[in-house]
C-alpha cells in the first residue's frame, strides 16, 4: 500500500509525530491527474530544527522523489521542528 510505503520512507526524518491523509478520493478524475494518489501529510521531527519551511519541504520531497508524480500526484506538507504545535 503506497501510503504504508510512504511512512516507511518518512521513518529516515526520525518523526516524533507522523500523520498521512489520503486525500485521493476528493480528487478523482479532475484535470492533470495521472491517476497518482492526494496526500496530506504533517511531520513533526527535531530534524527540522532551524530549517525553513522549504528546507524542510526538500527533505520530505528527497525521501519520497521517486515516488513523484506517477504514484504521488499532489503532497500536502505540513512539516514541524520538535518545538512547534500544529494546531
Amino acid at each position: 500500500m503506497l501510503q504504508t510505503e510512504i511512512e516507511q520512507r518518512l521513518q529516515a526524518l526520525n518523526p516524533e509525530q507522523l500523520v498521512i491523509k489520503d486525500d485521493s478520493a476528493l480528487h478523482a478524475g479532475h484535470a492533470g491527474n495521472t491517476g497518482g494518489g492526494h496526500f496530506t501529510l504533517t511531520v513533526k521531527s527535531s530534524l527540522f530544527s532551524g530549517k525553513s519551511q522549504i528546507m524542510r519541504h526538500r527533505m520530505v520531497y528527497q525521501c519520497l522523489q521517486d515516488l513523484m508524480p506517477h504514484r504521488i500526484h499532489a503532497l500536502s506538507i505540513n512539516a514541524l521542528s520538535s518545538d512547534e504545535s500544529s494546531d
